[in-house]
């Protein structure tokens, strides 16, 4: 038993030393790419709600999609099958959970991500802030719970078109052929 103990913490020692840091030009297009989405998204807040309070539009799993289509536009999460999918998808599966499981928030939540994970995988749309965006179904406040399946199109899929519009338009802007974007479609 202790000898399966310690090979079992060996594996968490890691492998690997840390990767360097990423040229100046990439941050830069990753920081151009997730100002302009952001604020475009936040706009459309604004314009949209009568209330500046209300943040609907700005849903807080963007901002995590924004570090993935910016700042790694290769990665397979990146890719626009998972972008889009994995937030839809994973909306309509919290939405769904929220409106027939009628459970303790806790349970619920966890219930909601993993479901969203499952979903994501089986449809080869994994996008790790769809994640949020299934939680969001649950826990957002009454605004959210009152449009119902709506929320999975408006605002999650108008915000993930666009900010997959801009990513198209920003990481396509590089000369550096490993920025361009995407890698493929569906």
């Amino acid at each position: 038993m202790r000898h399966q103990v310690r090979i079992y913490t060996r594996r968490m020692k890691g492998f690997e030393g840390c990767p360097p840091r990423k040229p100046l030009s990439k941050i830069l297009w990753s920081w151009f790419g997730s100002l302009i989405a952001i604020y475009v998204i936040s706009i459309l807040n604004e314009k949209i709600h009568i209330d500046p309070k209300d943040t609907l539009f700005l849903v807080g799993s963007f901002g995590a999609s924004a570090v993935l289509i910016f700042a790694a536009p290769q990665a397979d999460f990146s890719q626009p099958r998972n972008f889009l999918g994995g937030h839809v998808l994973s909306a309509l599966v919290g939405i769904t959970l929220y409106k027939f499981l009628h459970l303790e928030i806790e349970i619920l939540s966890a219930i909601a991500v993993s479901s969203a994970i499952v979903v994501m995988h089986f449809t080869r749309t994994l996008h790790p802030p769809g994640g949020a965006t299934a939680l969001v179904a649950i826990v957002g406040g009454a605004q959210t719970h009152a449009l119902g399946y709506l929320f999975a199109f408006f605002p999650i899929l108008l915000d993930s078109f666009v900010m997959f519009s801009i990513a198209l338009l920003i990481n396509n802007l590089s000369s550096n052929t490993k920025r361009h974007y995407p890698r493929y479609w569906f």
